[in-house]
């Protein structure tokens, strides 16, 4: 006798109940601790739910030298690099989905080597790259770095999508008597939205959290550093200080979250449509 449907996903349901608890309670864990009181927080006995909450930790870290100062530095390297790759991405992708030209399949082949390239084995070239020009210390060299690392993404995954866009539709816009480029703004353009969206929040997520060039490109302008290199070193002459590090990760955390709920529905289906056709 076939068990019914619901006992079939019973283990399904299982493994990604574990999943989702496993992966999320580290966060939990986070944002738990940012709002208990020092005390408790390296108790012998720790508790799940915090027994008082209190926002001094917050209060702490919003008050911290530089937490201003290296928040506008992220979001200048984050948005910079997110824009300079649609920008880039955005004509490869139309060059290669749209044109016939000779080396088109070799240059799809070097962007997907490129993705699948682990970037922290390339630290010490971009290092010496970067010592040689005199682009060390500075915040434009952390900008060309995201930029390099969110560009081959950017391109399959639109690349992909306009794909899916049919050709037809711009032929006729160029039979209206648009160009070329104007048939694609008009009109491929504004069906793009769900892809430029998935690619942007992949974008401004890596380059929000990288830790790894950040650290080893800017060491002597401290001015210049980051937020994820700043909360390495949140500690005071005592030690780390556990509540107000948690409290600035959290807040470190909250912009990528927000971006993400509101981008949901489009980034699920722009991830699903660059992935139709290749």
């Amino acid at each position: 006798m076939t068990p019914p449907a619901a006992l079939r996903r019973l283990p399904l349901n299982a493994a990604a109940t574990v999943t989702v608890v496993l992966c999320l309670f580290p966060v939990y864990w986070m944002v738990a601790t940012a709002f208990k009181p020092s005390r408790d927080i390296q108790s012998e006995n720790p508790q799940l739910l915090p027994r008082s909450w209190t926002l001094d930790h917050f209060r702490r870290a919003i008050d911290a030298d530089g937490f201003g100062l290296f928040w506008r530095n992220s979001v200048l390297v984050t948005l910079g690099a997110v824009a300079l790759a649609l920008l880039v991405a955005l004509g490869a992708s139309f060059a290669v989905a749209r044109m016939r030209w000779r080396g088109r399949r070799q240059f799809m082949l070097m962007v997907f080597v490129a993705q699948m390239a682990p970037w922290e084995s390339l630290i010490i070239p971009v290092y010496i790259i970067s010592r040689d020009t005199g682009m060390l210390d500075r915040l434009p060299t952390l900008t060309l770095v995201y930029f390099m690392m969110t560009l081959p993404f950017t391109i399959v995954v639109l690349r992909g999508f306009i794909a899916t866009i049919p050709a037809e539709l711009e032929e006729s816009a160029q039979v209206d008597g648009c160009t070329r480029l104007g048939a694609f703004r008009h009109v491929a353009f504004p069906l793009l939205a769900p892809g430029l969206m998935a690619t942007s929040l992949f974008g401004y997520i890596t380059a929000w959290n990288e830790f790894a060039y950040a650290n080893f490109l800017i060491i002597k302008e401290q001015d210049h550093r980051t937020l994820p290199v700043w909360l390495s070193s949140f500690h005071n002459t005592f030690g780390t200080d556990w509540g107000a590090t948690m409290a600035a990760s959290t807040l470190f955390a909250l912009p990528a979250l927000a971006v993400f709920l509101l981008l949901q529905r489009h980034v699920t289906s722009g991830f699903a449509a660059g992935a139709v056709k290749g």
